[in-house]
């Protein structure tokens, strides 16, 4: 990034964030948990699904399986149906249920609580790792790029990349720490509620008025 362009974008950055504040002053996550271990499932298993859906699942899922050992002991064909209906379950299954093993053996049955550590769980990427961490045990150690993140950057060129480790550099270089986690939340917000993949009425978005070359651009 140019000091140009970051200059730029650092003031473009600022008043979309402060307009998604309005918009969404208590936007947060929507995954149902009560511990950092049912948080770590219920990412895992959101990944390519809905929030409403692994909800839906974890519902029954929590009552089957309430703790650490629970999953150790899981069988691995009947996790398997248990959690189905969130897509690429035989993977999601896998690393869940070795997550499962691997907290027990190396971290003492306690999900670790730093990114260096948590990084070395199967199946655990920077998006998983970041969330897990900030929601379970209030430590900011990125921005969550999902989704809805990639697009957003890309919709209003606050990075020429579309690699998500890529994206997450530059948005920690344009944002102060503290706005982290309120960001990415805001963000997720706007693609579900506001601003869909697909062609809607930009007059109503307050954020197109800030960079209107957002307008034309949906799907990115």
């Amino acid at each position: 990034m140019t000091p140009k362009k970051l200059k730029e974008r650092k003031v473009r950055i600022q008043k979309l964030d402060r307009a998604l504040a309005k918009l969404f002053p208590h936007a947060s996550i929507e995954l149902e948990f009560k511990n950092p271990l049912g948080l770590l499932v219920a990412v895992q298993l959101s990944a390519q699904c809905t929030d409403k859906m692994v909800n839906k699942i974890t519902e029954k899922l929590f009552k089957k399986y309430k703790t650490l050992d629970d999953y150790i002991k899981a069988n691995p064909l009947k996790f398997e149906q248990d959690i189905k209906s969130s897509g690429f379950y035989r993977n999601k299954a896998k690393n869940i249920l070795a997550s499962a093993r691997m907290i027990k053996k190396e971290f003492g049955g306690k999900v670790p609580k730093t990114i260096e550590e948590i990084l070395t769980l199967p199946g655990v990427a920077r998006k998983t790792a970041t969330v897990v961490l900030k929601e379970a045990y209030g430590v900011t150690a990125g921005i969550t790029v999902d989704t809805h993140v990639i697009r957003f950057v890309q919709r209003f060129e606050l990075s020429d990349y579309k690699d998500p480790v890529k994206i997450e550099r530059d948005l920690m270089e344009l944002l102060p720490k503290k706005e982290w986690s309120g960001f990415t939340h805001r963000v997720i917000h706007y693609g579900r509620y506001l601003a869909p993949a697909r062609k809607y009425d930009t007059t109503k978005d307050p954020l197109i008025k800030i960079y209107p070359p957002a307008a034309k651009k949906f799907r990115v």
